[in-house]
């Protein structure tokens, strides 16, 4: 079986809990996005840009997102979420995501984000610095997968 997250440089693991499931008996639509924000908090780390992360005084903002659901999820599973920046312009990047159920064997949800590099000294959108976009390319570029 080939590996649904190998485009995904940081891959995460998590539980699904039985308090995420709603009135229907499957995962509530607005979890996958907490997914996504462990996911994407996992790949700021791997960055090893602690003033990025920081916001000193740079930092991520999200600026939009959005989920592809592909596959109802449910308790008990255990999932991995892959994230990975696709692409990098002057003030922003577009990150992708994907969720895998290991109880299905597929995966269950796609997702996007914009992410803007923001100024929170002065409250408006800022160039992503040369020394970021060099730790995104290379994060992309590893060999393996960075698992968490």
């Amino acid at each position: 079986m080939s590996n649904p997250l190998a485009d995904y440089p940081v891959v995460i693991e998590i539980p699904v809990a039985w308090g995420e499931m709603d009135a229907y008996g499957h995962v509530n639509n607005s979890v996958y996005f907490r997914y996504f924000e462990s996911a994407r908090i996992a790949y700021f780390e791997k960055l090893e840009s602690p003033d990025f992360v920081n916001r000193n005084p740079l930092g991520p903002i999200l600026a939009s997102t959005s989920c592809r659901f592909r596959a109802p999820l449910a308790f008990p599973d255990r999932l991995s979420v892959g994230a990975r920046a696709a692409r990098v312009d002057e003030d922003r990047f577009v990150m992708f995501y994907a969720v895998y159920s290991h109880r299905l064997q597929k995966i269950a949800a796609e997702g996007e984000g914009t992410i803007v590099c923001f100024d929170y000294r002065e409250g408006r959108k800022a160039p992503l610095s040369d020394e970021l976009r060099r730790k995104i390319a290379k994060l992309e570029n590893s060999a393996a997968p960075v698992r968490s």
